[in-house]
């Protein structure tokens, strides 16, 4: 590993150039955020109890609960007994819980798409694309 002194100053630039596209892309397709993480959570790690999705998120119990019971009402999320402990539930996507991520995911991606088409020209996609696999390799937990 290299040390640059500019280290810390391109990585505010980076939290703060990906935050404002995270912002502007939610904002322009609303799901609520906290929606979003425990239904994508659910998504991607199968079923998981209140507690579990809370620790993922860094909520508290209580307002994870009333994520989920929003998700439940609104039929993205459904309860099923856990198999390890008859006493307790876990929460799994449904079909339409996945049919809604999968357009808000399409959505998104689409209007990033549309922001770089009209931005960028061929040569700055092409670092864009280079970029992408740094900061790829940046969220990877296992490197």
């Amino acid at each position: 590993m290299h040390q640059d002194e500019n280290i810390g100053e391109l990585a505010a630039e980076l939290r703060v150039a990906l935050g404002q596209i995270f912002r502007r892309v939610r904002a322009e397709h609303g799901f609520p955020m906290g929606q979003g993480a425990a239904l994508g959570a659910l998504d991607r790690e199968g079923p998981q109890s209140i507690s579990d999705l809370a620790a993922g998120a860094k909520m508290r119990p209580q307002s994870m609960a009333q994520t989920v019971k929003e998700l439940e009402e609104s039929g993205y999320v459904e309860r099923r007994p856990d198999p390890h402990d008859g006493r307790s539930v876990l929460f799994a996507v449904t079909a339409q819980g996945r049919e809604r991520l999968r357009a808000l995911r399409a959505a998104r991606a689409a209007h990033i798409a549309d922001i770089i088409a009209e931005r960028l020209t061929p040569g700055e996609c092409a670092e864009l694309r280079a970029a992408v696999r740094l900061i790829g390799r940046l969220a990877d937990p296992a490197r």
